[in-house]
């Protein structure tokens, strides 16, 4: 009996040993991903970003639109390919292909976001978003975002606004300290 336990052991320790390996990193690794990707929508949320296409924002003088876009590739770990599987035989959600979608399409509009900050353009509209399955099995997609991006006026007096909103009060502040 102890001979059986171990030719089991032997045969398929390796296997088990990958796939919680797998799902241990690649579960970390999507968390850590999760996590930069709220720091950096939140470092970038001074740029609007709109999907109507026939908004046009009141422009800064000698102002033209300019195509921006923000593109990613992202691929499962195994261990979800394997958990999406085992749940699509019985008709389940597919939760683990949700985050995947999630991810890139955030990730795309960050990096759109990105290239608009770059270029100094504080809103973006008409964005559209392009997701496509790179592999037959699914588990890497490509996630393209792109948009018109423009400087606003309507932009920029709000940012006025909030900044003389802000100093007023931090000057507020430092008087009540005194």
């Amino acid at each position: 009996m102890n001979d059986s336990l171990t030719q089991v052991l032997i045969n398929y320790g390796p296997f088990i040993l990958l796939f919680v390996a797998g799902w241990f990193f690649g579960s970390r690794h999507e968390r850590q991903h999760l996590v930069q990707l709220s720091i950096e929508e939140q470092a970038l949320g001074d740029i609007t970003v709109s999907s109507e296409r026939f908004y046009r924002p009141t422009l800064a003088a000698g102002n033209e639109g300019d195509l921006v876009l923000g593109s990613v590739v992202i691929a499962q770990d195994y261990f979800k390919m394997i958990i999406a599987r085992i749940l699509s035989i019985f008709g389940k959600n597919l939760t683990t292909y949700e985050t995947l979608l999630d991810r890139a399409r955030r990730e795309a509009i960050v990096r759109m976001r990105t290239q608009a900050k770059a270029k100094g353009y504080t809103h973006i509209y008409g964005v559209r978003l392009e997701v496509t399955n790179i592999n037959q099995l699914g588990s890497m997609v490509e996630a393209i975002a792109y948009g018109t991006a423009v400087m606003s006026i309507d932009h920029l007096s709000l940012q006025a606004a909030t900044h003389t909103s802000s100093a007023f009060l931090s000057s507020e502040r430092s008087h009540r300290a005194i």
